[in-house]
């Protein structure tokens, strides 16, 4: 049973890495079932105090995770508009582009939803690149926290 888990928690892992670029797979999410996974294993048993912060993390990434880039878009001059055309750009893009459109999606997003509400086109280029400095620190901090996922679960099985 520890192998079926193990390997269920590595391919969890991979989705959760994953998931730190797509936005249609929930990466905290998965990289924590994962080490949840783990737990119930032979090999380690985390503590409760270190499984409750890594889920308090995984629910505060996921909220800023949608927060951030709309964040990102008003902080830098945008209204409602652009943030509402960051999230639907980056959906869209994700269809249309593929993994190109994760990164060229909220940008153009942005940029069409401020041009849309009457901005010029300097403050829509701001607002677009606020957008997509956003989804960038988002995606960085979903990374970090699979990378971490994955550190306790090598350090666990070894």
């Amino acid at each position: 049973m520890d192998i079926a888990l193990i390997i269920a928690g590595i391919v969890l892992l991979i989705a959760g890495i994953a998931g730190s670029f797509l936005p249609v797979i929930p990466g905290p999410p998965l990289s924590y079932l994962a080490l949840l996974l783990l737990h119930f294993t032979s090999f380690k048993a985390f503590s409760t105090d270190f499984l409750i912060i890594m889920a308090v993390v995984v629910v505060i990434l996921t909220v800023l995770d949608y927060m951030v880039p709309a964040w990102g878009a008003t902080k830098f001059g945008g209204t409602k508009y652009g943030a509402w055309g960051s999230t639907i750009g980056l959906i869209i893009g994700i269809v249309a582009m593929g993994p190109f459109g994760i990164v060229i999606g909220p940008f153009l997003g942005a940029y069409l939803g401020e041009t849309i509400a009457g901005s010029d086109s300097k403050r829509a280029f701001k607002a677009a690149l606020g957008s997509f400095l956003g989804f960038v620190a988002g995606t960085v901090m979903k990374l970090i926290y699979g990378i971490v996922a994955v550190v306790y679960f090598i350090m666990a099985i070894v």
